[in-house]
């Protein structure tokens, strides 16, 4: 069902080409701004994406990266006034997002919460003050420094850069004598074709190495009121990048386990003072207590929003698109079914072929199956999300047997690399 939205109703700032594509189904032609930055604007051909699209209305040009001048924006784009909604469609958009629809008196996170989720050091002393359990963490500017805080936790430590997304230049090392070695993988990360060209200041935080699996937290917050919460279970790649691998919906975890992510993420939004939209919370359970890994103010990726909808059998990101506009729809409290997503992990090298997608397509359950490599293509070391080679979409009766079918699917392909 699409969403009754008028011309020009729905801003979107910043969004991987990916993101757009699934809504599709829900935005009536003409309905969309998508406001993107200059560069990338250029880099990855938006205008033709626009007119691929048909709910796409224009594109517009603003710096939003660095700071966004919302008001300086609406003066040069009066046009923009119309809008209804504005959601952030990438992690770099988050803060400017927040500022728009402040300016225009509409629904969304909140400036205050934009920022301190946009950061994760900010995070950090957030959940901190909350009463929220983190591992131990510091911020620091120099290997030298890192290597000592690894020393002082068990000779290990996780670097991340203070702002990126996609487990981009998040490591986990093992030894403190790595932390020179790698620290600029780290300190300065490799851009992606999302990121502006002036560059995206970052700091560096090392963490305390915790054990346990990770699960994510989907809330859907309307005026600062959860009318929504999901637990996800995730599956992450060994070694040193820890870059996720599969998700499931719902989590298999106990009831009083999940209930228990569930109230910490909704405390970490409300100290925040988190106002409208989705709050994506990363979390581990650590000696019998839900510990926060990551949090982002807005959509989670790699399918999750597809997992809910598929399990809760809902139009979650119908529902988003409504709260955005001041409405709270009821979604269902349990699960119907389960879904789940197995990425595909090619070796590094070029590839010289590709086997087993048809019989994937076979496996019991399979929705869909995404290739995003083909033969000529070069893939490299898989070091964040964006260098996956594709996926397979999942549903079962439950959370088990959609495990399994998406991972027995994912198993039946095999890109072959020279």
């Amino acid at each position: 069902m699409r969403l009754d939205l008028g011309r020009e109703h729905l801003i979107i700032m910043g969004t991987s080409h990916g993101m757009l594509r699934w809504f599709v189904d829900d935005l009536p032609p003409d309905s969309v701004v998508l406001v993107e930055e200059p560069d990338v604007i250029r880099r990855r051909e938006v205008e033709r994406l626009v007119a691929q699209l048909p709910f796409l209305s224009r594109v517009v040009a603003a710096e939003y990266q660095t700071g966004l001048d919302a008001e300086a924006l609406l003066a040069r784009e009066p046009g923009l006034r119309a809008a209804r909604l504005v959601m952030p469609g990438m992690e770099y958009a988050v803060g400017g997002a927040a500022r728009l629809a402040d300016a225009l008196g509409l629904p969304g996170a909140g400036i205050a919460a934009a920022d301190i989720f946009s950061d994760k050091h900010r995070m950090r002393l957030l959940a901190a003050e909350a009463g929220l359990a983190n591992p131990a963490f510091e911020l620091v500017d120099d290997p030298t420094r890192a290597a000592a805080f690894a020393r002082e936790h068990g000779g290990r430590c996780v670097l991340k850069p203070t702002r990126r997304s996609g487990s981009l230049g998040v490591q986990v090392l093992t030894d403190p004598e790595q932390v020179v070695a790698y620290w600029a993988e780290t300190a300065t990360p490799a851009d992606t074709p999302e990121t502006s060209d002036r560059g995206l200041p970052t700091a560096v935080l090392v963490e305390q190495v915790l054990e346990g699996r990770e699960h994510s937290v989907e809330l859907l917050v309307a005026d600062g009121e959860v009318i929504f919460g999901n637990v996800t279970d995730k599956r992450v790649q060994p070694g040193r990048r820890p870059v996720e691998t599969g998700h499931t919906v719902p989590s298999l975890l106990p009831d009083e386990a999940r209930r228990a992510l569930l109230d910490a993420a909704t405390r970490l939004a409300r100290a925040a003072g988190f106002g409208t939209g989705v709050l994506h919370s990363e979390w581990m359970v650590a000696d019998g207590r839900p510990t926060l890994i990551e949090c982002a103010a807005r959509l989670p990726g790699d399918m999750i929003p597809a997992l809910i909808s598929i399990a809760h059998e809902c139009g979650f990101l119908h529902a988003y698109l409504r709260t955005l506009r001041g409405e709270r729809p009821v979604l269902p409290t349990r699960a119907a079914g389960g879904a789940a997503v197995e990425f595909l992990l090619a070796p590094p090298g070029t590839v010289t072929g590709i086997d087993g997608v048809r019989a994937a397509s076979r496996v019991s359950g399979v929705l869909h199956v995404q290739l995003d490599v083909a033969p000529g293509a070069t893939v490299g070391e898989v070091t964040n999300s964006l260098a996956r080679s594709g996926y397979v979409l999942v549903w079962g009766s439950d959370a088990t047997e959609a495990t399994a079918a998406a991972g027995k699917a994912a198993e039946q392909i095999q890109i072959i690399t020279a």
